[in-house]
């Protein structure tokens, strides 16, 4: 690709490695689908990959709207048949095999479409999953190369295949990069060695490499490559042994050799060229994540308490918590992020079948039976291990013993409804031994042996309302009372197993009273401050029982609370408001990358043992304090995306904040200056260090804002990880959006150092 940076769509086409694939062509073509609205607005409607293989475009009637497109980064997944809202809705079940949806990454609303045939809906869902998968799993190298190539694309106004002075200045402005006319003009000249005022051919492929250049990378590789400019492989052990610390063999360096040069003369003779160092450097082994924590890596067989757990609070909403749509895509969204935690707000339904809606307000209402059927669909796609099922029932016992056939029938043998096992158990089971199983939280009317005994109770008896029922008021209307009974159906409470509701009466009564399976939830001002008063109480409450914290029920606006201060006393379900994008969320995301993104982490060995006397807002001695200091030289970005695309001549000013998430000693945040009008290649060169003293429990977050002098700074990128999964040395940092996607193209470019204190 580099070859024929400004070459016609074929080359386009290598870079994405499927050139003449049979699914290609026919999205090339194209062909005519049915848009479906309503019941009453289906039109017929043109479909076409463009020549980029990135952007698909479709006819649209409105005069103002000729032609309208989204590319394929846009899309989130592409699901056949009658799975969204809308084409369950507006279309009959026959046409099942017809219909399919493309469903978009953040609030952009799906598109449902409709095929002539059976066969033809299957064409278009296997192209574009085909496109899909290749563009993700495309090396960043290589994602940079193709985000140059279209906006050279995009420059070249009269599609020419040239590139003149007035079409060089757009392209730097459509990457991000602001350059005087004299600068443009310099670039422009050197590379028009045929002086005949527009670059073709080779001269855009100087051009090409005069751009990409990366100066940082080539000071680092010449002082390693010592075999006659290029890196032998004894040099790449001692780059890998020196710079990045890590524990390598002249096998590794051979191994990485082998995987990233692309010259076959260089691999022959066992060197790396500075190519092929880029290469490695822009992989998985030269990422900041360490890639043997990418997969599931730790011990899966603690008791479930043991882990923190990904949650979700009032999973059913897609925005706010007054008058937001609740949705059943709410539910797939939450489970897609190895979400495994869900919570469901049950009230009677006007038909006699239960919703889910977030109750007292006027968010709309989805059928409790078709959110069980789409957490069946979607709940272990992601990750294998078990799903907790969080019921606020405040449905009449009628309406229960529904709600308790609907996850019977449609969860089939995926329900647990009774113990491991053939003996009451005295702990939990882990999330090895519940693979693939769904647990239901909520109200039970007796104690869990009563299985194992023949002792029969009455077909429904009150219970104690939940404690978050309580709680749904709390925004400025009249609360219900604390102590409000309610009636529970046996048959919803024979299915409560492993998580049984209880009201919370302090840390001394739940050790002497509450069996190991009953669980209080907490509101986040009561959790918050037993974690101040009664940090290690709450962390021993931990090692044996389970807690689900939750956001006040004040925060109508979804927003979040800070998770940190959660997880450093060991409560397992942290349930945040999944739906709304915030930083809060983006430590979540980190918390949870490791270890597969499964959902499941394991506690630090100082909250899981009973000997432990951990308290993280004191530092007194003990396995948990490993005093670090935690190096982070801020060297470079690439390619950041412009915010303000509207507006030609909008560049951002970019700097880079890192932040320390953890105990409060550890707490911190640092941040470089900002850099004008560039967001292409920004280089900082900044260094900063940071005391670590509890490393078990500490987030490093980056964030890239664009700086405003009259406002708060707009966010461009950020990324969240343990400390613990950090890798040393040169690595590339890749950023995510607000929303926690992958920006393709951007990342940062650093070096960091762990040094453990005297």
């Amino acid at each position: 690709m580099k070859h024929e940076a400004h070459e016609t769509h074929p080359s386009q086409r290598t870079i994405i490695s499927l050139e003449g694939d049979e699914d290609l062509e026919f999205l090339l073509t194209g062909g005519e689908l049915v848009k479906i609205r309503s019941r009453t607005w289906k039109k017929n409607r043109f479909y076409k990959l463009q020549e980029d293989c990135k952007t698909l475009w479709h006819e649209s009637k409105k005069t103002f709207m000729r032609d309208q497109t989204f590319t394929i980064d846009d899309i989130e997944s592409v699901r056949k048949g009658r799975q969204s809202e809308g084409l369950k809705k507006h279309t009959d079940p026959n046409m099942e095999e017809l219909c399919f949806s493309i469903f978009f990454k953040g609030r952009k609303k799906n598109l449902d479409l409709m095929a002539a045939s059976g066969d033809e809906a299957s064409r278009w869902v296997r192209a574009l999953e085909k496109i899909i998968n290749n563009m993700r799993n495309l090396n960043r190298q290589q994602k940079r190369e193709h985000w140059i190539i279209n906006c050279m694309r995009k420059a070249d106004k009269n599609a020419d295949n040239q590139m003149n002075l007035k079409e060089l200045k757009h392209f730097l402005r459509q990457i991000n990069v602001e350059v005087d006319d004299t600068y443009a003009e310099e670039i422009f000249k050197k590379c028009d060695t045929s002086n005949s005022g527009s670059l073709e051919g080779a001269e855009i492929k100087h051009f090409y490499d005069l751009l990409t250049h990366r100066e940082e990378i080539d000071v680092i590789y010449k002082q390693y490559a010592l075999a006659e400019g290029q890196m032998s492989a004894r040099d790449l052990l001692n780059f890998l042994l020196n710079e990045q610390r890590e524990e390598a063999t002249p096998e590794d360096a051979y191994t990485l050799i082998e995987k990233y040069e692309v010259d076959e003369i260089a691999k022959q003779k066992k060197q790396m060229t500075k190519d092929g160092f880029l290469m490695y450097l822009h992989h998985d082994d030269g990422s900041i994540l360490n890639p043997a924590h990418k997969p599931v890596y730790q011990d899966m067989s603690q008791p479930l308490n043991h882990y923190y757990i990904s949650s979700s609070h009032n999973t059913y909403l897609m925005e706010d918590q007054v008058k937001g749509p609740s949705s059943t895509e709410a539910y797939i969204r939450a489970l897609m992020k190895s979400c495994r935690c869900v919570e469901l707000d049950c009230w009677d339904g006007d038909s006699g079948e239960p919703v889910i809606y977030h109750g007292y307000t006027m968010t709309s209402k989805v059928r409790f039976k078709d959110v069980i059927q789409a957490i069946k669909e979607y709940a272990f796609k992601t990750s294998d291990y078990p799903v907790i099922l969080s019921l606020e029932n405040h449905c009449s016992v009628e309406q229960q013993k529904l709600m308790a056939h609907h996850m019977i029938s449609i969860l089939g043998d995926a329900l647990l409804t009774r113990p491991l096992g053939n003996t009451m158990p005295t702990n939990f089971p882990s999330p090895e031994e519940l693979k693939g199983k769904f647990i239901i939280k909520g109200k039970r009317l007796n104690k869990l042996n009563a299985i194992f005994s023949n002792n029969s109770i009455i077909d429904e008896d009150t219970v104690s309302e939940e404690d978050e029922a309580a709680d749904v008021k709390e925004n400025g209307q009249k609360a219900k009372s604390k102590k409000t009974k309610m009636k529970l159906a046996k048959q919803l409470s024979d299915i409560v197993i492993y998580c049984k509701s209880v009201h919370f009466h302090g840390f001394e009564h739940a050790r002497d009273n509450q069996d190991f399976y009953e669980m209080s939830s907490f509101k986040e001002s009561k959790a918050f401050s037993l974690a101040d008063t009664s940090a290690t109480a709450f962390i021993h409450h931990n090692m044996d029982k389970l807690s689900r914290i939750y956001p006040a029920g004040s925060r109508t606006n979804s927003s979040n609370y800070n998770p940190v201060p959660m997880w450093n006393v060991g409560c397992q379900i942290v349930a945040l408001n999944f739906q709304t994008p915030s930083k809060e969320m983006h430590l979540n995301q980190g918390r949870f990358l490791p270890n597969g993104f499964c959902g499941y982490v394991l506690k630090p060995e100082f909250q899981r043992s009973p000997s432990s006397q951990f308290d993280p807002g004191s530092l007194i001695k003990g396995p948990w304090l490993k005093r670090q200091t935690f190096h982070v030289m801020v060297i470079s970005a690439q390619q950041l995306p412009k915010l303000n695309k509207d507006k030609a001549k909008s560049i951002v000013d970019p700097l880079v904040r890192v932040e320390i998430h953890g105990v409060p000693a550890d707490n911190a945040s640092k941040e470089t200056h900002y850099i004008d009008n560039n967001g292409f290649n920004p280089m900082w060169n900044e260094n900063f260090s940071f005391n670590i003293y509890v490393p078990e429990l500490a987030l490093v977050r980056f964030v890239v804002e664009d700086y405003d002098s009259t406002s708060q700074n707009d966010l461009i990128g950020q990324y969240c990880l343990p400390l613990t999964s950090v890798q040393k040395g040169y690595r590339h940092v890749p950023l995510l959006t607000k929303r926690g996607d992958v920006i393709c193209s951007a990342g940062l470019f650093v070096h960091l150092m762990l040094i453990d204190a005297e």
